[in-house]
């Protein structure tokens, strides 16, 4: 028997395929994936991480709305070069409170996850109004409007709720107070808010 003539078969029968394609990846799940379920690492938050604010939700769910994710990553892998340029890299504990989480490696703009409190708020606002005015190569898009438009939190106690069935541990005060606690603010208030708290659990190195 030739060295290719074992295969023959299942290339050419492609139910056969299907099902044996199907076995290799249920048996690399439950060796690969099935076990980070029961590392602690990997279930439990890390020490001092809190779940998002009302503020800070809103500002993550304006980040979404906006598509700021298909250019910025928040996973700064352990590799020198991400750790010299981002910080520390990321750990599965920091991310327990996201759903979705913000992983990738697409990076049309600077991976975010360690961008908590390195610049100021001011610098934020020039930044999202028009970026090139502090960082002058820039090609992200301006968001002027996100300052005249205020945050609507009418349903973010439901979101909280929501989030509180999967496993973020939200009080019942903080959902009744979801919506007030917005009262006033603008969704580039709710977008710092939130950039201003990532990563901020793991001192970085950089």
């Amino acid at each position: 028997m030739s060295a290719s003539s074992w295969h023959d078969p299942i290339e050419k029968n492609i139910g056969l395929m299907m099902v044996l394609i199907l076995l290799v990846v249920s048996v690399a799940m439950l060796v690969e994936i099935l076990p980070l379920f029961f590392q602690k690492s990997t279930t439990e938050p890390v020490a001092g991480l809190k779940p998002y604010n009302a503020l800070q939700l809103a500002g993550r769910d304006i980040y979404q709305r906006e598509g700021c994710y298909n250019c910025h990553s928040q996973m700064v892998r352990p590799f020198r070069a991400e750790t010299e340029r981002y910080g520390h890299y990321s750990v599965a504990g920091e991310y327990v409170y996201d759903h979705p989480f913000q992983w990738g490696s697409k990076r049309t703009g600077p991976d975010l996850h360690r961008v908590g409190g390195r610049y100021s708020d001011d610098w934020h606002r020039t930044h999202l109004n028009n970026p090139r005015d502090v960082v002058p190569e820039s090609n992200m898009p301006a968001y002027p409007w996100l300052a005249a438009t205020p945050v609507a939190g009418d349903d973010l106690g439901e979101h909280m709720r929501t989030l509180r069935v999967l496993g973020v541990p939200y009080t019942d005060a903080d959902i009744a107070g979801a919506t007030q606690a917005v009262a006033g603010k603008t969704e580039q208030e709710a977008v710092i808010a939130y950039l201003q708290n990532l990563g901020v659990n793991i001192k970085s190195t950089r």
